[in-house]
């Protein structure tokens, strides 16, 4: 089912046990800036919200500064004053630690911790996440399970899709965030459904940037010239959304990153793991996994995924 979400929540003021909170709702903490993170926070602060944001690296925060978030030097800081906290770290070992870690989230002590919420922006295992999500709940964090599909540079303009696992009483106590983050959200069900509805539209998602990659280089080999094929396929039966966003780019072989080969590689051997639990074998995803596994190889890890044109290329026959 999809839900639209819509703004709302007020600052009020919440007594737990000895430590009075003042809550902020537009006082956000973020842990992870990288391109995720960094669209995250540039929409949050457009809309009004403030962000504390932490990463490790010290660049990472400087951005911040330039988007007009504050970086801070701990994800304790954030604890310590964010009842809601975005995360937006690169796999689910990562959310694992930032959250129950020794450093993370619930190193905190109860009385002096202010979050209550996490949404987790993560490409993440879906067992592990739901794993999670129970024993965050018994110690007092709610997890909301927030992937979101689509590039950096479309979440920047807020055309990502996000997919929701968790409770609904948290969803309802994010609305708002998802809100400005997000053009729709569609509700999952319980913790580790979203996690799998991202890795399956992943799984289309790679196998059609494949397919173009693969026309175009066919194309090309032929002779054709590429921008009046490009024209042709967009309008053709063969058009998907996604050559809008790395047709162009796979053309001018511009691959500054909105989404890193290395991630994708990340995510195809996650969808493979999964799949391999319930027995289904992918043909497809395997071929893409192994196209990925070249791109990485040859040094183009932190090129966007739209690289993969090159290792098709890569592909030449004696002849």
């Amino acid at each position: 089912m999809q839900r639209r979400v819509s703004r709302s929540g007020a600052p009020h003021a919440q007594q737990h046990g000895s430590f009075r909170m003042q809550n902020d709702d537009r006082r956000l903490g973020l842990i992870g800036l990288g391109l995720i993170g960094t669209a995250l926070a540039r929409r949050l602060i457009a809309a009004g919200f403030s962000v504390d944001g932490y990463d490790p690296a010290a660049e990472a925060r400087e951005r911040l500064v330039g988007s007009g978030g504050t970086p801070v030097g701990s994800i304790a800081e954030i604890a310590k004053t964010c009842r809601r906290v975005l995360v937006a770290v690169f796999d689910t070992a990562q959310v694992e630690a930032v959250t129950e870690g020794s450093d993370g989230l619930l190193a905190v002590p109860e009385g002096e911790r202010a979050t209550r919420q996490v949404l987790s922006f993560s490409t993440c295992d879906p067992d592990r996440i739901a794993a999670l999500a129970a024993r965050l709940q018994a110690r007092g964090l709610d997890l909301l399970e927030t992937p979101l599909s689509g590039a950096s540079d479309q979440v920047a303009r807020g055309e990502a899709v996000c997919l929701v696992g968790g409770e609904r009483a948290t969803l309802e106590a994010c609305r708002d965030i998802l809100d400005v983050v997000c053009a729709k959200s569609f509700f999952m069900g319980a913790a580790g459904n979203g996690g799998k509805a991202k890795l399956a539209t992943n799984l289309v998602l790679g196998l059609n940037r494949a397919a173009i990659a693969e026309g175009l280089v066919y194309a090309e080999r032929l002779g054709l010239p590429l921008d009046l094929f490009f024209d042709e396929l967009r309008q053709s039966a063969a058009y998907s959304a996604v050559m809008d966003v790395k047709g162009p780019k796979m053309i001018a072989r511009d691959y500054q990153a909105f989404g890193k080969v290395s991630q994708s590689a990340k995510d195809f051997a996650l969808i493979l793991q999964t799949a391999g639990a319930t027995g289904q074998a992918l043909p497809f995803a395997e071929t893409y996994a192994a196209m990925m596994a070249d791109a990485v190889a040859a040094g183009q890890g932190d090129l966007d995924n739209s690289a993969i044109v090159e290792a098709v290329r890569r592909q030449r026959r004696a002849t």
